[in-house]
């Protein structure tokens, strides 16, 4: 590169002037991860995963993908379709799989998903034929609509030498047609490593196998919905939806960048905190609306003593749910009964359990004190706006205060409201205009560190990881995003990646400057 195709970020630091970034976004391509970036880890201080695990890391990477992961006929909804009696295992455990089809017969393939040189999946293991036969209907428990599949389990399935990681288990039947069933071979630690947090409460709350989910009955209506949701179901749609709207993106991303990562869920860390101790980081992926308040505890608790913490979304930690038993054991069902949470039976002794929104009674506790950013509203589609543009996380983007990038801002978004508690200090670094429902408004990407040292970032978009894969070739709904856009959101993630991986933000990192007032004078502030 070119001395005229780098600028002072203002900062300390250097950038892609524009020359430079346009360079970089005609070399974006139809790769999922853009143009390389420096690393970050030589500053500041950060617990260290083993010599041996690095190299395991390093090892698995290298090893070649499969690119034949992706479903080629979904045909319809009964052709095929599963579901696991496990949200996740740990490495070697084993998982009951249960599977119902018209076919008289199918294969199973385990895909573990990554980078893998552009492939973006590696086959891990792949069953024999399987006996295929029609499972029952589902039932229906009649006092909070819950669907339950009520199936018998098809095979059981060790994990011997799989890999932690997100998996895609891909059913394959004699009919031609094929289904997704999702799975995290979890981490049981992840001191000094990166910890991605899949949001399978989320997955859960939007299902609607078998005509129900959080949001609509089986007529289509909001009153007639579950007011609990199980996992012992299959998921609607290619089986994996969300994992590949919302997250397969940034776990390809992180993967290709080689930094140390674990992996583990939200209903994980709500049984045990215990991965979270000593991680460098721990994300928050592109759609994670639904968390018990154990899990916003010990994220939170995790925050205060070091992790940094990245949220990739909008509407993250919404609604406060709880985790109940199911067919398949503990923590199977998920409870949330929103407006409806005068009828939840822990109203009377467990008030600060209740199932609704976390900002709202009977125990509110807005979601914007660990955020920093609050939920303002849906549908809404606007161009991503940057207002500082010397911030550490646009190094190499050579933006402008000022320039924007269409569409990157929906369908949900964010807002740093100084009447809710916010922590302090908190910088704004982008602030875009928006209209949503005919009311003008801002989404916010912010930043702010604790006294443990850790950063906190959050996008204030829910279509942050989409934008990964902007103007490319792969699936996801890129709402009309380009490649320039991709390159900036890939480079921007790269930046926070990296710098999260090396330890405690303010640690190595210009601290941010308190902005709050300055962009929304005269509205008094609440601190958290």
């Amino acid at each position: 590169m070119d001395d005229e195709a780098i600028r002072d970020d203002g900062r300390g630091g250097r950038s892609l002037g524009r020359r430079g970034f346009l360079g970089a976004v005609g070399a974006a391509g139809a790769a999922v991860a853009g143009c390389e970036s420096p690393g970050g880890g030589e500053h500041g201080r950060a617990a260290r995963p083993s010599k041996a695990l690095q190299r395991a890391v390093d090892a698995e990477r290298a090893k070649p993908g499969s690119a034949d992961w992706r479903i080629r006929s979904v045909g319809p909804q009964d052709a095929v379709e599963g579901y696991t009696d496990k949200v996740s295992v740990v490495p070697g455990e084993g998982f009951g799989l249960y599977v119902s089809t018209n076919a008289p017969g199918f294969r199973v393939s385990a895909y573990r998903m990554g980078w893998y040189g552009g492939a973006q999946a590696r086959l891990i293991w792949r069953s024999g034929r399987l006996p295929g036969r029609r499972q029952s209907p589902p039932v229906l428990i009649d006092a909070t609509r819950t669907v339950q599949a009520d199936w018998k389990r098809t095979v059981r399935v060790r994990t011997e030498g799989w890999p932690e990681g997100a998996y895609l288990l891909r059913l394959d039947a004699d009919n031609g047609h094929q289904r997704y069933v999702p799975l995290i071979v979890r981490s049981e630690k992840a001191a000094g490593r990166t910890l991605l947090m899949h949001a399978v409460a989320t997955w859960q709350a939007y299902n609607t196998w078998g005509g129900f989910s959080l949001y609509q009955g089986q007529d289509g209506a909001y009153g007639t919905r579950s007011l609990a949701v199980g996992f012992d179901r299959p998921y609607d749609g290619n089986g994996a939806v969300k994992f590949l709207v919302y997250e397969r993106a940034l776990v390809a991303l992180a993967e290709r960048l080689g930094i140390p990562l674990a992996y583990t869920t939200g209903v994980d860390v709500h049984r045990d905190p215990g991965v979270l101790h000593d991680a460098a980081a721990v994300i928050s992926l592109g759609h994670d609306e639904y968390w018990t308040p154990q899990q916003r505890r010990y994220v939170t608790h995790a925050r205060d003593t070091g992790t940094n913490v990245a949220f990739l979304g909008a509407n993250t930690c919404f609604r406060r749910i709880r985790l109940e038993h199911g067919p398949g054991g503990a923590d199977r069902t998920v409870v949330c009964y929103k407006t409806a949470y005068h009828d939840d039976p822990y109203l009377a002794s467990r008030r600060d359990l209740v199932t609704t929104d976390f900002r709202q009674p009977p125990a509110a506790d807005p979601e914007s004190s660990l955020t920093g950013v609050f939920y303002e509203g849906y549908p809404t589609d606007a161009p991503y706006v940057v207002h500082t543009p010397g911030h550490w996380v646009f190094a190499g983007t050579g933006v402008r205060r000022g320039d924007s990038f269409a569409h990157l801002v929906g369908v949900e978004y964010d807002r740093v409201t100084p009447g809710e508690p916010t922590p302090e200090p908190l910088e704004i670094i982008a602030h875009s205009p928006l209209v949503c429902n005919g009311r003008h408004s801002h989404a916010d990407s912010a930043y702010y560190t604790v006294p443990s040292g850790a950063g906190v970032f959050a996008t204030g978009t829910m279509r942050w990881v989409e934008g990964l894969m902007a103007g490319t070739r792969e699936t996801g709904r890129n709402h009309g995003m380009d490649a320039r856009t991709g390159a900036f959101v890939r480079r921007t993630t790269e930046n926070l990646l990296r710098a999260f991986a090396a330890g405690p933000g303010a640690e190595h990192r210009p601290k941010p400057t308190d902005n709050v007032a300055a962009v929304y004078p005269g509205v008094s502030r609440v601190r958290a």
